[in-house]
C-alpha cells in the first residue's frame, strides 16, 4: 500500500486540539471559541484568524460522510497564518464541524475500498442536516446546529461563506449562489495538477448554468428544479443566509475516489432512454432493501435510531425520484450528466442498505447478513462501473484549500 493511502481523516477531537494549539501559538491573531452545541450536547467550535471586518466563513462537516473538510480547515488556517497577504483586509473564520453528532456516527477514517467506506457509513436524514434543515422544517423546529451556523453568519456577515463537501466517487465541482468570474481557471488548474477529474455536469447542479467547466451558478428565481420530487431547495438552505448581508456561498466538492465518465462532455446517444433505465434500476435496488426491512421484527421504525431513520428517509425519496427520471426530459444530454445521475441512483439504495446493516447487525443477524451482501455487491459494481481510483487525502485537502483561497480572492474583487 502506498504511504498516501495510509493517511486518514482527522476526528473532531483532533481538529479541536490542533485548532487550540494554533490559537495558543498565535494569540494575537487566533481565537478559538464555542459557538453552540449539538442536539446531543457536543460543542461547536469556531477558529477565527485576523481582525478585519470583511470576513470569510469556511464550514466543514456539514455532511458526516464527507470528511475531507476538517483537514482542509487546518491547512487553510496554517496557510493564512504563514501568508500575511491572505489577511490583507480579510479575516478568516473556520467552523470546525457543523454536525459533530453525525461525525461521531460516520466511522471511515481511512477507507481502503468503497465497501469498507460503507461499512462505517452515516449521513443523517435531510431534516437533521444543518445546512438543509431550513428548507425542510419550520423556523421553530430547526436543530441547534443550524441555529449555531446562522448565528455565526449573523455575527460575521461574511462576504463569502464556503461550505466544504465531498463525494465518494466521481469528480470535483463548485456550486455558487452568485457567480465568481475567473474562478473556473484556478479551480480547473488545481484539479488537473492533482489528477482530480472535474465533474462537468453534476446531477447536484442539474439545470444550473455553468460559468466554466465544473463551476455552476444557482439559476434565477422562477427556474424549475430538475427533480421536483426532492424536498430540499438550496434557496431556503443556510447557503442563502449570507445573502441578507450582501454575501454569497460557494460549495466545493472533492471526490474520495476519482471516477471515469463524469468529465466526458460528449453527447450521450440516448439520454432519455438511459435515464429510464436508471430509474428502473433504482426502483429495483430500493425494492431489494425494502424486502429485507419487511422481514425485520420489530420493524426498524420502532427503533427510531438515526441510522434506520436516515435509511428509511432516503428510501422514501425513491419513487418520486424515479418518476422524475422517467417522465421529465434530461436536464443535460452529455455522457457526464448521465454518468453523474447513474452514480446518484446507485448511492441512494446503497447508503440505505449500509446504514440499515449497521442498525440491525446486533439485533437481526440474518437481515444484517442479507444487507451486507447487497452493500458488498453494489460497492464493487459502483467501483467497477466508474473505474474508481483513490485520490490521496493530501490531494483532496490541497484541492479544497486552493479552491477556497481562489474563491475568496476573486469574490473579494467582485465585492469591492
Amino acid at each position: 500500500m502506498s504511504p498516501l493511502r495510509e493517511l486518514r481523516y482527522p476526528t473532531v477531537a483532533e481538529l479541536v486540539g490542533s485548532a487550540r494549539t494554533l490559537a495558543g501559538q498565535r494569540p494575537e491573531l487566533c481565537v478559538l471559541r464555542q459557538v453552540g452545541v449539538s442536539r446531543a450536547g457536543r460543542p461547536l467550535h469556531l477558529l477565527s484568524l485576523g481582525h478585519a471586518r470583511r470576513a470569510v466563513l469556511v464550514v466543514a462537516g456539514a455532511h458526516a460522510n464527507e470528511p475531507a473538510g476538517g483537514g482542509t480547515l487546518l491547512v487553510l488556517a496554517r496557510r493564512v497564518l504563514r501568508q500575511p497577504e491572505l489577511r490583507d483586509g480579510m479575516s478568516w473564520h473556520f467552523l470546525l464541524c457543523a454536525d459533530p453528532d453525525g461525525a461521531s456516527l460516520h466511522r471511515s477514517p481511512a477507507p481502503r475500498s468503497l465497501y469498507e467506506y460503507h461499512l462505517g457509513f452515516f449521513r443523517p436524514a435531510g431534516p437533521e442536516q444543518p445546512e438543509w434543515a431550513p428548507s425542510l422544517l419550520p423556523p421553530d423546529r430547526l436543530p441547534p446546529e443550524t441555529r449555531a451556523l446562522t448565528g455565526v453568519i449573523d455575527e460575521l456577515r461574511p462576504y463569502l461563506q464556503v461550505s466544504l463537501h465531498g463525494t465518494d466517487l466521481g469528480g470535483s465541482w463548485v456550486q455558487l449562489t452568485r457567480d465568481v468570474p475567473g474562478l473556473a481557471e484556478p479551480f480547473g488548474k488545481s484539479a488537473a495538477e492533482l489528477h482530480i477529474p472535474v465533474e462537468t455536469s453534476a446531477s447536484d447542479a442539474a439545470g444550473w448554468p455553468a460559468s466554466g467547466p465544473g463551476v455552476h451558478v444557482l439559476p434565477e428565481l422562477g427556474t424549475g428544479p430538475a427533480y421536483p420530487s426532492l424536498p430540499d431547495d438550496a434557496r431556503h438552505s443556510t447557503w442563502y443566509h449570507a445573502h441578507r448581508y450582501g454575501g454569497m456561498t460557494a460549495v466545493v466538492e472533492v471526490p474520495m475516489w476519482a471516477g471515469g465518465v463524469v468529465d466526458d462532455a460528449a453527447p450521450h446517444p440516448a439520454p432519455g432512454m438511459a435515464l429510464r433505465h436508471l430509474a428502473r434500476r433504482l426502483l429495483r435496488d430500493a425494492g431489494e432493501v425494502l424486502r429485507v426491512v419487511e422481514d425485520v421484527r420489530p420493524r426498524p421504525e420502532a427503533a427510531v435510531g438515526p441510522l434506520a431513520r436516515a435509511a428509511l428517509w432516503g428510501l422514501d425519496l425513491v419513487p418520486g425520484l424515479a418518476g422524475d427520471l422517467t417522465h421529465r426530459p434530461p436536464a443535460d444530454g452529455t455522457r457526464a450528466y448521465i454518468g453523474s445521475v447513474d452514480a446518484f441512483a446507485r448511492r441512494v439504495p446503497l447508503r440505505a442498505a449500509a446504514m440499515l446493516h449497521r442498525a440491525l447487525r446486533d439485533t437481526d443477524r440474518n437481515a444484517a447478513a442479507r444487507l451486507d451482501r447487497l452493500v458488498a455487491a453494489w460497492s464493487a459494481a459502483f467501483a467497477a462501473r466508474f473505474r474508481a481510483r483513490w485520490v490521496p487525502v493530501e490531494h483532496q485537502v490541497e484541492h479544497l484549500a486552493r479552491t477556497v483561497v481562489a474563491t475568496a480572492l476573486h469574490a473579494r474583487e467582485r465585492a469591492a
